[in-house]
């Protein structure tokens, strides 16, 4: 990897969650002119991936309210963005109600329930989890994807020009 490549990934790499690959992937369709355009171009590199890539990128997400925000071991942009929905502070009741639609969500399609927090409040959010239970995985899959783009464009945002 050529040093501007390497900044290039180490810049937006973290984008995508635990998944430097996007950024190496949209890396050689670049330079990209502004940002509209390279956030195209990251979004074409993860729909481009292959399916298993894709799966595992939407694996590399954590549980909202979960186990690695109990313990403290989110990303900094992850607990960031689950505190902006005030996920980090929930009732007990509320908690209960995330812990049964991360395990359903699991159980149906053997992935983290993955929505763009930052659009949304804790009653949406739910609300979402629940209607979405009803897709299938490959709706379910790219749905997912969209999101992760969604994430990505919030991040990129965040990152001054």
């Amino acid at each position: 990897m050529s040093h501007d490549r390497e900044a290039f990934v180490a810049a937006y790499g973290p984008l995508f969650e635990h998944s430097p690959w996007v950024a190496e992937h949209s890396d050689e369709n670049g330079p990209y002119p502004d940002r509209a355009a390279l956030m195209e171009g990251l979004t074409e590199a993860m729909l481009a991936a292959p399916r298993e890539r894709q799966v595992a990128l939407v694996r590399a997400h954590p549980d909202l309210a979960g186990k690695a925000a109990i313990e403290g071991t989110l990303t900094p942009d992850s607990a960031r963005e689950q505190s902006s929905a005030g996920l980090d502070r929930l009732s007990p009741g509320e908690f209960e109600a995330f812990t049964r639609a991360n395990e359903a969500y699991h159980e149906r399609f053997g992935l983290p329930f993955v929505i763009c927090v930052r659009d949304h409040d804790k009653a949406s959010i739910l609300a979402a989890a629940e209607s979405r239970l009803r897709n299938d995985f490959d709706t379910e899959l790219r749905t997912a994807l969209a999101e992760i783009a969604r994430i990505a464009q919030h991040r990129l945002e965040a990152i001054p020009a």
